[in-house]
């Protein structure tokens, strides 16, 4: 028995040195780590940790959202809340003000967060909506030493252009899910949408963010296929969010995470994404519950304070998590 355990004890050992000289895991590989026995689950992560450590040692990478603009949102994306199609109690209104954004910014600065996301509802921006983030960002840059990353949809090449020159540093478009998996999550637009933001994004010089959301009913060969794809379109910052299924939306009644699966879904990414930015996003205090300290063994980045539609900790829980994890906060 003993020599069982020392052999898949190595196994993962030796996924970690594939990530580490550059190279792909196979698809069995990757389904051999979800579907690992949690007995496994301290070596898996001391696998990952070999990785994240050989990249960004102890250092995690704080983010905050704002809700720049909430609900009304005409996609019908089954996870979420602020779709015109789920039914739901979210606060709905339109673009929020330059002074209300700039505040958030400062925000973001007490909380000790590197990167302040400005995140709208809605299926894209207009030219009106664009021009008046644009004048935020054009502020806060002046202001303040933050990164920032925009959120505002699907959004054509010349957009992206403009986000570029008034100072955005990232933008966020999540693939959410596999390609083959993309028709049972939603219907008013393609996954080919997705990936072509994406593309305009890096054509503009903006540094790519995109993630998934995990828990919608994918099989393992999707959830590979997710991270296989963030890497083939070399997203710089990857978040990985586990689904709060809310009453009122499509995927309601879907509930098949665990603290421990999230874990291993962590790790995986890890590995597939050796050298990238994985941060523990939406879903975290809900799916990983007790165990979310042991996500940074992975991952490197996390959300303070709230989220979209959903509640958070507190910041200073998170600040006081990492340091007794011995890590330290990138300021």
């Amino acid at each position: 028995m003993e020599n069982v355990k020392e052999k898949v004890h190595n196994q993962w050992e030796t996924y970690a040195d594939v990530a580490l000289q550059g190279e792909l895991l196979t698809k069995e590989q990757a389904i051999a780590i979800l579907s690992s026995p949690d007995e496994q689950l301290l070596p898996l992560l001391h696998a990952a940790f070999r990785v994240r450590s050989h990249y960004y040692g102890k250092k995690v990478k704080l983010n905050m959202i704002i809700n720049a603009k909430s609900g009304l949102c005409p996609e019908d994306c089954g996870y979420c809340a602020q779709s015109a199609f789920a039914d739901t109690n979210v606060s709905k209104y339109s673009l929020l003000d330059k002074d209300t954004l700039v505040s958030g910014a400062r925000e973001a600065m007490e909380r000790k967060a590197g990167t302040y996301c400005i995140v709208m509802s809605g299926r894209g921006a207009t030219n009106r909506e664009l021009d008046k983030v644009i004048d935020a960002v054009k502020e806060i840059k002046s202001e303040m030493p933050l990164k920032i990353c925009a959120c505002l949809g699907i959004l054509s090449g010349e957009q992206t252009n403009r986000l570029k020159e008034a100072g955005v540093d990232r933008y966020n478009h999540n693939l959410n899910t596999s390609k083959g998996h993309h028709d049972k999550v939603t219907s008013t637009h393609t996954y080919d949408h997705r990936v072509k933001t994406v593309e305009n994004v890096k054509h503009s010089g903006i540094s790519p963010c995109s993630g998934c959301i995990v828990g919608m009913g994918e099989t393992y060969e999707d959830v590979y296929d997710m991270a296989a794809e963030l890497r083939r379109i070399d997203a710089d910052s990857i978040p990985v969010n586990f689904l709060y299924s809310v009453p009122g939306t499509k995927l309601e009644k879907m509930d098949e995470l665990t603290p421990r699966y999230c874990l291993k879904v962590l790790a995986l990414f890890r590995f597939m994404n050796p050298t990238k930015e994985i941060r523990i996003s939406g879903g975290r205090e809900v799916n990983l519950r007790s165990l979310q300290v042991m996500g940074l063994y992975a991952a490197n980045s996390i959300f303070v304070g709230d989220y979209l539609t959903t509640d958070g900790q507190e910041a200073t829980s998170d600040h006081q998590m990492i340091r007794d994890l011995g890590f330290e906060i990138e300021e």
